[in-house]
């Protein structure tokens, strides 16, 4: 979703920033030195860099390796965290796989105009009652967007654009994210990426969610924005330091619908997994990585890999 308002403010920040630096390198040398040098001020100590560890797992027979990562999928500038055993997992991997590939604009708003529009004739401020719609145009109006402006469309994808709006604001961005840099340094490797779905798939499964729910969704987010940056916050923190359980908490924790659950996490997990055990029939190394909440909890990849007689190793 693009934030014209929120680009201009970094536009601005950035043209200030500029502005600042000409000033410094533009101002005249003293002609006269001090007649007192200043006193010499103690050598601060350099912060030692962090250590980010986030968990990494293999799955392996005799000629087969398959690497699980649990990832973050934005997150702001700064985070280094490719090194060390999940760096040598990567790189000696024949092929990287994560949920979905990258796809064309023009294919994504195909998409959104099949999987997330309401039928002709519909609205979704239509669809709500006059409490939860004064809300949702409250919510609008705060960040600068006409109360008409997700008019269009199903209360899912309002709920997803709307959830990104603090994030976005904040510098957290998908470029950032995990698979992001993994793509990339796949991609100055030669390293093959495919995916275990694809994004048609991903937005039907919103799309086929009932309307109530896909409400209740909707204004579950409204409640949180918030408090959205702070949550992330909390994630990035808990993978960063390798604490999947955590992590699963936080990601999984607050939700109890169990159709939700269903559809977006345990019958997905059941499929990966699936896909696991058939790929170790064929050998080679594969760098698998999905959202860290499918990763730990009730219903995880490993655990529906253990239901299949497959034992899964923590490396990191």
């Amino acid at each position: 979703m693009k934030l014209p308002a929120a680009s201009r403010s970094r536009s601005r920040i950035g043209a200030l920033s500029a502005a600042v630096l000409a000033l410094c390198l533009a101002a005249p040398i003293c002609a006269k030195p001090p007649k007192r040098l200043p006193t010499p001020r103690p050598v601060q100590a350099v912060a030692a860099p962090e250590v980010v560890r986030p968990a990494l797992w293999k799955v392996s027979d005799a000629d087969t390796t398959i690497y699980l990562f649990g990832t973050i999928h934005a997150l702001p500038k700064g985070v280094e965290w490719f090194d060390g055993k999940v760096a040598t997992a990567f790189e000696g991997s024949q092929e990287l796989v994560t949920e979905v590939v990258e796809t064309q604009p023009e294919q994504l708003q195909v998409l959104v105009a099949t999987k997330a529009m309401l039928p002709k004739g519909q609205t979704l401020r239509g669809m709500l009652s006059p409490a939860e719609k004064l809300r949702f145009e409250a919510t609008l109006t705060q960040y600068g967007l006409p109360v008409s402006a997700f008019d269009a469309f199903e209360p899912w994808y309002v709920a997803i654009g709307l959830a990104t709006l603090p994030l976005l604001r904040e510098g957290f961005t998908p470029q950032n994210g995990v698979e992001g840099v993994l793509d990339a340094r796949g991609k100055a490797i030669g390293q093959p990426h495919s995916a275990l779905e694809t994004v048609e798939f991903q937005l039907g499964l919103f799309d086929s969610l009932p309307i109530e729910v896909q409400k209740r969704y909707l204004g579950e987010v409204i409640d949180q924005l918030p408090e959205m940056k702070a949550q992330l916050t909390q994630m990035i923190a808990a993978w960063k330091s390798g604490d999947a359980q955590k992590l699963a908490d936080l990601v999984n924790s607050a939700e109890d619908d169990p159709a939700m659950m269903e559809t977006l996490l345990i019958s997905r997990n059941r499929t990966w997994a699936s896909w696991i055990k058939d790929r170790l029939a064929r050998p080679g190394a594969v760098f698998v990585a999905v959202g860290a909440g499918h990763l730990a909890g009730p219903g995880s990849v490993q655990d529906q890999l253990s239901a299949r007689g497959i034992r899964t190793t923590r490396l990191q």
